[in-house]
């Protein structure tokens, strides 16, 4: 997958899976290079995540490549995409080769980590070597860690299937969240006092643990609480694995259109109750548990917006 780019490059290499604190590191020092070098700065990523070609199947999408691309581009980097069916048995030279000859790299960045070439043989200090004999600037960043640990992609999944949205969020540079289209529902919520916007997780996705959860959505420049219940709505029984989110205080029609969904707090578990009524009940505590912490959080200045570290 050739892409035509002539001006001379910082490149910031590795998989960017979900985009987390320890990718900011190899991301600012590849805008820094660039800066000082007056080169374009620039992110590799593959087309494909590795473990789908290897093992037959990918890790569950923290983000889709569409939302990757769009805020590496809106942090100013020239997103580039290299086939790894067509890469992946290259020889670590031969893929320093292809950084210097295609995309015109003068200077990279990458974590201790890093590892490329065929059967990963390539490894941080393999390629400092390699690209010191081809006239390319080197710099390895350190290992970003949380809580004393080192954040992954692997660590932030495991926290946010258990649920944990606290530390996921800690860990990511933008928190976690999920854009879909809002489909038509059976109506129910709207009759409880409560309507719904409903969506379906698509298959690549990671689906958080489900139960209830205190969020929030943007509309129309406007940020609002929100409630939302991720699972199979066990009082009614629905077999669909859903997101199903009470927006508060909004009032519209949003079927069809996109909606994207902050769960920011795990509340409770999804429970199966007797009848509507106490369904109804629990709603009205869960949207009083959920402004309470949302409330908490602009006073603690927490936010679903942007992250200012790229």
């Amino acid at each position: 997958m050739k892409q035509q780019i002539t001006a001379p490059t910082a490149l910031a290499l590795g998989n960017f899976d979900g985009l987390h604190r320890g990718h900011a590191l190899v991301l600012q020092g590849a805008k820094q290079m660039a800066q000082q070098a007056g080169l374009v700065p620039g992110v590799l990523l593959f087309d494909e995540h590795p473990k789908q070609v290897l093992c037959g199947k990918a890790p569950p999408l923290l983000m889709t490549g569409e939302e990757k691309k769009a805020r590496l581009e809106t942090a100013g980097f020239r997103v580039l995409t290299l086939s790894f069916r067509q890469t992946k048995d290259l020889s670590p030279a031969a893929f320093a080769d292809l950084l210097r000859t295609q995309f015109h790299a003068k200077a990279v960045c990458c974590g201790k980590n890093y590892r490329f070439g065929k059967d990963a043989a390539g490894t941080a200090e393999t390629l400092q070597a390699l690209c010191d004999s081809r006239g390319i600037t080197v710099q390895i960043v350190d290992d970003a860690r949380y809580k004393g640990e080192l954040i992954s992609a692997t660590r932030i999944r495991r926290a946010i299937e258990s649920g944990n949205m606290e530390d996921a969020n800690a860990m990511l540079l933008h928190p976690f969240s999920y854009t879909l289209p809002v489909v038509s529902g059976d109506k129910r919520g709207r009759t409880l006092g409560f309507p719904t916007a409903n969506q379906f997780f698509l298959p690549q996705m990671i689906r958080p643990r489900a139960g209830v959860y205190a969020s929030k959505v943007h509309l129309n420049g406007v940020w609002y609480p929100a409630v939302t219940n991720i699972g199979v709505r066990p009082t009614i029984g629905t077999e669909t694995f859903r997101s199903e989110t009470c927006i508060l205080g909004f009032s519209g029609d949003l079927y069809g259109k996109l909606l994207t969904v902050f769960p920011l707090h795990y509340l409770r578990q999804e429970q199966k109750f007797k009848d509507l009524a106490a369904l109804r009940t629990a709603m009205e505590a869960d949207a009083a548990a959920a402004k309470e912490v949302l409330k908490q959080d602009e006073q603690s200045n927490e936010t679903a917006g942007q992250s200012s570290l790229l």
